[in-house]
């Protein structure tokens, strides 16, 4: 399917979710991961489609809920819809987090011990997340990148087997939470009524969303990589040109 058949059989459909993975999809990846920020072209595509009729658009993103609003420069006022951490957090808020203190206590000490682990090999560190941590390589030598994983993994391996572990661009991350981005999709598609959805993202993580989605739907994957999408953009630019396209035909659709 190319991308202008896909807007097409969007276009028509009468409650449209819009779901887009962030870092990757809509903003460059970042040394710094709190520097992340959509491109203009791809802020201009996303409030295009915030103001599209019968159109619902959402970040699903394996970043904390919290940071996912910093990067993401999204407040109260807001109509976009949010799921961080994979899915395990949403907002608005359709029910409040349980603590889980047992759980915390060894995500914690997990963290230290892996930020002590991956010390000496430079340009890796870890990131402390509501869920477990996360391994960053993105500015580290491929030997030492490999060192490191097999470091964390071998901590985690030992205290915590039954944590779900998933790679990215240059990042390894575990959590005592299994939700993942296809369970939000499903979330959200309930929550909003939709008829069809679109799933965008560019990493591994996102193919549990593409995986998932139904006849009506559509998936669109940003950049290289094996996937289940039925369709391919090349970079970001490309994206948001996919979904100015949309918001656009979905406008004309109801005049």
């Amino acid at each position: 399917m190319t991308p202008r058949e896909a807007v097409r059989t969007l276009a028509a459909t009468e409650r449209l979710l819009v779901a887009l993975d962030f870092d990757g999809t809509l903003a460059p990846l970042q040394d710094d991961p709190m520097a992340s920020r959509m491109t203009p072209d791809a802020a201009a595509a996303v409030a295009a489609l915030v103001a599209a009729p019968k159109t619902t658009v959402a970040f699903v993103s394996g970043r904390a809920l919290r940071d996912l609003r910093v990067i993401a420069e999204h407040d109260d006022d807001s109509s976009i819809l949010l799921a961080g951490s994979h899915g395990a957090e949403q907002w608005p808020a359709d029910a409040e987090i349980t603590s889980d203190g047992a759980a915390e206590a060894v995500r914690d000490e997990l963290t230290a011990r892996a930020a002590a682990a991956v010390s000496g090999y430079e340009g890796a560190w870890i990131e402390h997340k509501a869920f477990g941590f996360a391994l960053h390589t993105r500015r580290a030598a491929p030997a030492a990148a490999r060192e490191a994983a097999r470091a964390v993994d071998a901590i985690v391996a030992a205290t915590a087997p039954e944590w779900r572990r998933r790679t990215g661009h240059d990042v390894l991350e575990f959590s005592f939470r299994e939700e993942g981005k296809d369970a939000a999709v499903a979330h959200l598609r309930r929550l909003t009524e939709a008829t069809a959805v679109l799933f965008a993202g560019d990493d591994v993580t996102d193919e549990d969303a593409l995986r998932s989605l139904g006849p009506a739907d559509v998936g669109v994957r940003v950049g290289p990589g094996e996937t289940a999408a039925a369709v391919r953009v090349r970079d970001i630019t490309e994206l948001a040109e996919m979904l100015v396209r949309l918001a656009r035909e979905r406008t004309l659709a109801r005049q």
